[in-house]
This record gives C-alpha cells, structure tokens and sequence, in this order.
C-alpha cells in the first residue's frame, strides 16, 4: 500500500518533468527536417499528388493510427479509457491516414482491450468507400485478434471475400516497387491470428512478420520518446527491409497512475511528431524510419509523413540532399 501510495505522488512530478524535458528539446532543437514546410493540397489524395510511377513503396512514410477502430467503443464511462480515434475509419483514410491497426473479438466486433464496438463489417466497408473514391492511394490494414481472445470463425476466407480485388498478394518484391507497378491492387491486409495458421507466402494476405514493432509500454513521454529513436536506431534502413517498422508516438495508461485517461495522455506526446522526425536526421537515422502511428490523429501529424515522404521523392536519398540544398538557398 505505503508503495502504490508512493507512486501515485512521485510519479506526476516525475512525468511533469519529462513533460518539461520534452518541451524544452523541442525549443533547444526545433521541429525542421527535409520536407517539413510541404502541405498536401488534398491529403485524401496525397499518394496520387506525389505522382504514383515516381514514389516507391519503401519511400513512403505512413501516418498511421493506433486503435484505428476505437471511435465509439464501449460507453461513455468506459469510452474515456479505450477510445483511441474518435474518426471514423472512412474519416481517417480521408484525412490522409494510410495505415490502419484494429483489433476483433472473436464475435467479430472490433475492440480495445475488453471494450467492444461495432462488427468489422464496417471498417471493410469504409475501407471500399475510401477506395471507390480514390485511384492511386494504397491502404495497410492489419486486423489482429486482441490478446486473449479467440480468431473469429474463418476470418481469412471473410477478409479475402470482403477486399476482393483490392488486395495485394504477399509478396517481397513488393516494398522496392512503385506505387505504379502496385497498382490497380490497392492495400496490404496484414492478418495476425492467435489461434489459425498464419498467412503463407503468395496468399492474399500478409502474415505479422511483415509488420513489427518495439512496443514501449510507459505514460511517460520522454521515455517513450527517447525509446523509440533506440529501437528505431537498430533497424535497417527503410530501403533495404523486406517488412514495415512501426515507430508508435503514443502513450499507454497505467494501472499504478492517476492519469487513466486516453485523451489526456496523447496530448503529453501528440505535438512531438515533427521533433521525432527532426531528432531522426539529427541522429542519422532518418532513412529507417518508415511507419509512425498515433492516438487521435490530427491533419498536421499528416502532413508531418507526407512532407518526409514528398523529400523522399524529390530528392531521392532519404532527404539527406534537402539539407544541402537549404544551406545555400
């Protein structure tokens, strides 16, 4: 008791200093990288604007959300501790959002934890709205079985039946591809079961080797910041790798912390994404970095992956060539 009362004193001061901490990188060292002033001028195509026989799959840095299918689950009560968007996954795609993570139960309803929502139906169906709008836009969707559940019955036959002709098969080959010579297949659906058989090679589907992440599990956000430049700075570079390394800028409650709210949390860490992308070249690490996540996706979080991915284009080295070029114009 004397050690949980201990913690819910010490660690606000503690997470208030990282807070600081935080802030203060940011003025110290600013939020510029090669890209950072570009905007698309329509995000719900931003893939297309970039010019799809020009941009390559690897050179893509893709805004993703974390709990994509959270917006609305459980109650009111129990919404404040799950809900991690509260848009629509049709919003999402819309507002730029090209990489989506949602979680199922074995009924079939999309969660969060114990917290269920509405049936996966409708993500597939705003999936294929976003689709039926767009040409040239390229969508990850990883759908997992949340932790202690069962798969739902045959759900690769109902993802496979569901997509269609938009999926893109398993294949390597495919991350030095274009967006071009992708297309007219259009998402990626990486499907991780706990109990089925994982996807095989040449299957519609992708298994979670293809998608792998180093999830730090803190509410505090210097922690969470500095751990994810360590993990990311033992990956290889994004050109070289045959899956997708996800960076997630997002905070997680705890147990042990007064500080129980979703809401709250990503607003410790939200505004920081252009920092993590800055601190990326300062490290030199930046041409690792390649999926980058968050709670409660806003437009500028966007337009932060975009205007790397756009440097990416342009420049053709990971942006590295940006920085010269800004020293004498």
């Amino acid at each position: 008791m004397g050690n949980l009362a201990s913690a819910l004193i010490d660690q606000p001061i503690l997470r208030e200093a990282e807070r600081g901490s935080l802030a203060d990188l940011q003025q110290r060292c600013g939020s510029d990288y090669p890209g950072c002033e570009y905007r698309p001028s329509d995000r719900k195509t931003w893939m297309a604007s970039l010019g799809p026989r020009r941009l390559a799959i690897n050179q893509i840095v893709w805004p993703g959300t974390h709990n994509s299918a959270s917006n609305g689950v459980g109650y009111f009560f129990s919404r404040c501790f799950a809900e991690c968007q509260t848009l629509s996954i049709y919003d999402q795609l819309v507002k730029g959002v090209r990489l989506l993570d949602v979680r199922v139960q074995q009924n079939g309803r999309v969660c969060h934890g114990l917290i269920e929502g509405y049936h996966v139906d409708v993500v597939l169906q705003d999936v294929k709205r976003f689709l039926s709008e767009t040409v040239s836009e390229i969508i990850i969707l990883e759908i997992r079985t949340e932790f202690g559940e069962n798969d739902p019955p045959e759900f690769d036959k109902y993802l496979v039946e569901g997509l269609g002709d938009y999926l893109i098969p398993q294949d390597d080959k495919v991350f030095g591809k274009t967006v071009g010579k992708v297309l007219p297949k259009r998402v990626i659906c990486i499907w991780k079961p706990r109990n089925s058989a994982a996807p095989e090679a040449g299957s519609q589907l992708w298994s979670a080797r293809y998608l792998k992440d180093d999830w730090i599990n803190t509410n505090f956000p210097l922690t969470k910041f500095q751990g994810n430049l360590s993990h990311l700075g033992e990956q290889p570079p994004a050109s070289s790798r045959k899956f997708l390394n996800r960076v997630e800028n997002t905070l997680t409650p705890q147990s042990d912390s007064p500080n129980l709210l979703v809401k709250e949390l990503a607003g410790w860490i939200n505004g920081y994404a252009r920092l993590f992308i800055a601190q990326c070249f300062s490290k030199g690490i930046a041409n690792r970095l390649q999926v980058l996540s968050t709670d409660f996706v806003d437009d500028d979080f966007v337009d932060a992956c975009v205007g790397l991915t756009y440097a990416r284009v342009e420049w053709n080295v990971h942006g590295y060539l940006y920085y010269f070029y800004r020293l004498f114009v």
